[in-house]
């Protein structure tokens, strides 16, 4: 079963143009995220992500690494774009991130992406790293809706995100799969230098279950719509992990979809920055899950 996403009634009704419309205005005074740098990037100027007014891609293709309900028979189709609002000094893809390793593409052309990852038969467009370039997103999905544009939409993403953005995007995104990382604020600042991160992560979290509740998953196991949580653990309890399972349970819903991740690693600066320089243990990924469980979550990604 092919699902169609919501943003096909926006596009019939005309909103859809009118919301990239309103999104390419906030780059006049940037404030696509929680920064809220203030700069105008369509005069050229760069905030914290280091964009301006193109876009750029690293890759895109089928991904089959993403959770089992996003990849299905025949993928996740992920498009992964370089830059990042967040500077993780542990970043396991900082080459794109940080370094920006990628090439410009035009709107159109991304719109030519969406549509062939769909002809590829991808269960989804997985938008990886989305949030800076939210406003080129909603411009290229105009043009491919006209091109027959439908499967779902998935925004992948840091968490670290303005409202004023996600309110533009209620309708758009179908699937809503934020990375929440920390629970207290100076960790946030130290190593993804991100100001009052928890605050910013549990209002994006409430506005985006408005948005699309708890994630819905079809009789073939493939999800549609919904929030879908990742929550990488962190080495020395750091990510808090306590504290925000207990959030989630409690200020969110209990069902809500969780991938506690396992696969941390040392990359980019970790090394500088004990505990980081070393993997997780066996016991903390454990700990982690049964925190979870504890606070009351069961929906558990594999």
């Amino acid at each position: 079963m092919r699902h169609t996403g919501m943003y096909r009634d926006l596009w019939e009704k005309g909103e859809l143009g009118a919301r990239k419309d309103q999104a390419w205005e906030r780059l006049r005074v940037c404030d696509l995220c929680a920064h809220e740098c203030g700069v105008d990037r369509l005069a050229g100027k760069r905030g914290v992500c280091k964009s301006d007014d193109t876009v750029q891609i690293s890759s895109y293709g089928p991904h089959f690494g993403e959770e089992d309900p996003l990849v299905g028979t025949h993928g996740s189709g992920t498009i992964f774009f370089t830059g990042c609002n967040l500077r993780c000094v542990f970043c396991q893809n900082w080459d794109i991130s940080q370094m920006r390793v990628g090439h410009t593409i035009s709107v159109s052309e991304l719109a030519d992406i969406m549509v062939e990852l769909q002809d590829m038969r991808c269960h989804n467009i997985n938008f990886v790293t989305p949030t800076h370039y939210m406003p080129h997103i909603l411009a290229a999905l105009v043009i491919a809706c006209e091109r027959g544009l439908e499967v779902p939409l998935v925004y992948n993403c840091g968490g670290y995100e303005s409202l004023t953005a996600l309110k533009l995007l209620d309708g758009v995104i179908d699937i809503y799969m934020p990375d929440v990382k920390y629970a207290d604020p100076d960790t946030g600042l130290r190593y993804s230098r991100a100001k009052d991160y928890p605050r910013v992560v549990k209002a994006a979290l409430k506005e985006m279950h408005r948005q699309v509740g708890d994630l819905q998953i079809d009789e073939d196991g493939i999800a549609w719509r919904g929030l879908l949580v990742r929550h990488l653990v962190l080495p020395g309890g750091l990510a808090g992990t306590a504290q925000i399972v207990r959030f989630i349970a409690e200020e969110i819903s209990s069902d809500t979809y969780i991938n506690i991740m396992a696969q941390y690693r040392p990359e980019y600066r970790a090394r500088e920055h004990p505990p980081l320089d070393r993997a997780i243990t066996r016991r903390e990924y454990e700990e982690a899950v049964r925190l979870a469980r504890e606070a009351g979550l069961h929906r558990f990604a594999r």
